[in-house]
């Protein structure tokens, strides 16, 4: 069983799309997600520096359109059902529902454009940010985040607890960690998944109404609480609801280990999601994709996955 997995926000770095534009085929399906969009997603993943693509507004476009780009070059929609199941973290939830059939990739394009400028407007009002708490004992790092009054928005697997609220709580948290634990400031403009999101959310939601999703054709993983998700208007109403709830990643994980995966596949801009594998799912393994130099070897490893 494989696990085909989206990266979340922060995961873009500059440049990062370069080598796959070379490709005709992939340049050609960038430009399309770019006027689904409304963004310049060819300028973004080329040339833009760090600051203008880790503006949320364009972040999450360009993180959709990636994982996008390199699942259809690696044609993994039409994989076996059975044997393959999608989720993606955080803004990688909206391509995984994509790649299981909800959504289309236009769909998933228009739909993170209203996503993506309702959480950056909401972020601007007022300085809020996120912060990773790595190690600590789980019990007293939720009580340190919660009596710093922050709010425990992503709990990414073990020893992984993301902090999110006010600039000056989160630099707080940073001086006052809990024992034997880091907080690692994280590259987002926003208190994601929590209450300040809450304008977002509206706007998302007045924007689905006028979708028809499909049913799950794959199997499909929310980021709820880690169930399977089948019908398109329940995927839909989780994907609205996730902008103000925080994100269980380890609770997904935790379904992968009981649907029997036996390896990890993170689309583009892949890394981060396997790192959090090899700490919660220890003896699965997993590819990361980061350039079209590792299409054959994920090709390889799809393979060894759905035999």
């Amino acid at each position: 069983m494989l696990a085909i997995v989206c990266p979340g926000q922060g995961s873009q770095t500059p440049g990062f799309l370069s080598a796959w534009l070379e490709q005709g085929e992939s340049a050609a399906r960038l430009s399309s997600y770019a006027e689904a969009s409304g963004i310049d997603l060819e300028t973004h993943g080329t040339v833009s520096d760090e600051d203008t693509i880790r503006d949320t507004a364009v972040a999450q476009p360009l993180i959709v359109a990636a994982s996008l780009l390199s699942a259809r070059a690696l044609g993994v929609a039409e994989l076996p059902t059975d044997q393959v199941l999608f989720a993606g973290h955080s803004v990688g939830e909206v391509p995984a529902s994509a790649l299981a059939g909800v959504l289309t990739d236009e769909q998933a394009l228009q739909l993170i454009a209203v996503r993506a400028a309702g959480m950056a407007e909401a972020a601007a009002a007022e300085p809020t940010s996120m912060a990773a708490v790595v190690g600590g004992a789980e019990d007293e790092v939720r009580q340190t985040i919660a009596d710093a009054g922050l709010t425990a928005a992503n709990a990414n697997g073990p020893g992984q607890i993301v902090a999110a609220g006010a600039v000056e709580r989160i630099k707080a948290l940073e001086e006052n960690a809990p024992a034997r634990a880091r907080v690692i400031p994280l590259s987002v403009a926003g208190a994601f998944h929590t209450e300040c999101m809450a304008p977002a959310q509206e706007k998302l939601a007045a924007a689905v109404q006028d979708l028809e999703p499909a049913d799950a054709a794959h199997t499909l993983l929310s980021n709820r609480d880690g169930e399977v998700v089948g019908t398109g208007q329940q995927v839909l109403d989780r994907l609205v609801d996730q902008v103000t709830r925080p994100v269980r990643w380890d609770l997904c994980m935790e379904a992968m280990k009981a649907q029997g995966v036996t390896g990890i596949l993170e689309l583009l801009p892949g890394g981060t999601l396997t790192g959090l594998a090899k700490r919660g799912l220890k003896g699965v393994k997993s590819f990361a994709v980061k350039s079209p130099e590792d299409l054959d070897a994920a090709r390889e490893f799809i393979a060894e996955h759905t035999a």
